[in-house]
């Protein structure tokens, strides 16, 4: 998924310049219109795909009078190589996974943010004040969606209690059934929380070489490494049957779709990956951007994004929870989004869940490193 990695913490301008020729090379084969970006009619977002459906924008275009213009891309360090590789003005908001915020911010490429701009007093509490998007009490980035990762399963071969924790991997009924999607940080992070690694990014020397250990121990049960297309496959045709570090968003819509898959937290705990909007610096529609992100985090832009046809997310409104239930009952219960019931908050309160971030005592090339040895092991 990702197509290179920024192996420093050199996160300036001119560090992003020195990534390598892919980064180059993606930038050249995916340019940007420097006069389609300055048109004041035209907000210039850069997202994952799928962000620019009409289900999710139409309302947004016409009560503005204005045109959502995407630029996609796939995974973070793209992300970063188009950013850093545009000229300034080419977007106005970025969608990004919020491990990656505090590269956009140390290398300035995202604006500061008035909280009193944003509902955030409408978002549960755990996430009023996330983390990952405050740098020295500024908020540069506010939360649109989330999920958790843990251990899927196909449930025609493994129960719920088999797989209650990671150490169902390493089974004799797994071998040769554990499938990886090829993404060092979710993988890895899984691996690590089985370790009892608590949080599963920031370990010591020692820690991270028993990591290590216990990844190459599962060689003997993998089955292959899957990029998302191949993940849904692979689970659809049974060739994965157990796959750390994914989550309800891919297993909810195949088991719409009738494929036998769930995905469970372990008692070890999951991942918390999250997408935030943030103002890219240098915009002159910096209103405008505003205004998109204040109607994605509105109770109908929250309800919007939870109940996208092909990806469906949790959300942290609690105003986009009430409205959800009074307008799509059967969609609440089930994204498990329904207040006073059994809900996706239960694991975040029962301290099952942990942020997914990068590295942080060793650098992103030394996880890197691992799990491209571990792949060629």
């Amino acid at each position: 998924m990702r197509n290179f990695s920024f192996m420093s913490r050199d996160i300036s301008r001119r560090g992003f310049l020195k990534a390598g020729a892919a980064g180059a090379a993606f930038a050249a084969t995916n340019s940007w219109s420097p006069a389609r970006a300055s048109d004041p009619q035209v907000l210039n977002y850069l997202s994952w795909p799928g962000n620019a459906d009409p289900y999710l924008i139409a309302d947004f275009e016409k009560e503005n009078n204005v045109k959502v213009q995407i630029k996609e891309y796939v995974g973070g360090d793209q992300m970063l190589a188009v950013i850093n590789q545009s000229p300034p003005g080419s977007f106005d908001v970025v969608l990004a996974d919020a491990e990656y915020m505090h590269l956009l911010h140390e290398a300035d490429f995202i604006e500061e943010m008035n909280p009193d701009d944003y509902p955030l007093k409408d978002y549960w509490p755990e996430f009023q004040k996330f983390p990952l998007h405050w740098f020295d009490g500024k908020l540069y980035g506010v939360m649109t969606d989330f999920g958790y990762l843990g251990l899927s399963y196909n449930i025609k071969e493994f129960t719920a209690d088999e797989v209650k924790s990671y150490a169902a991997m390493w089974t004799e009924k797994a071998k040769g059934k554990v499938g990886f999607f090829d993404w060092y940080l979710t993988s890895m992070g899984a691996i690590s929380l089985s370790n009892g690694n608590r949080p599963p990014f920031d370990i010591a020397e020692d820690h991270f070489g028993k990591l290590r250990e216990k990844l190459f121990s599962l060689k003997p049960q993998a089955s292959g490494f899957y990029t998302i297309a191949d993940i849904f496959s692979s689970l659809t045709n049974g060739r994965a049957q157990l796959i750390p570090g994914i989550g309800e968003w891919i297993t909810l819509g195949l088991r719409q779709n009738g494929v036998p898959v769930d995905t469970i937290i372990p008692d070890e705990g999951g991942l918390q990956w999250t997408e935030s909007l943030s103002i890219v610096k240098g915009t002159p529609k910096k209103d405008l951007a505003r205004k998109f992100i204040q109607y994605t985090t509105s109770p109908e832009g929250q309800v919007k994004m939870a109940t996208k046809v092909d990806n469906k997310k949790s959300i942290p409104s609690i105003k986009g929870w009430e409205l959800l239930a009074k307008t799509m009952p059967k969609e609440a219960e089930i994204l498990r989004l329904e207040l006073n019931k059994p809900n996706v908050m239960d694991e975040y309160k029962a301290k099952k869940i942990a942020l997914r971030q990068l590295p942080t005592q060793q650098s992103i090339e030394d996880w890197n490193d691992v799990w491209s040895e571990f792949k060629s092991a």
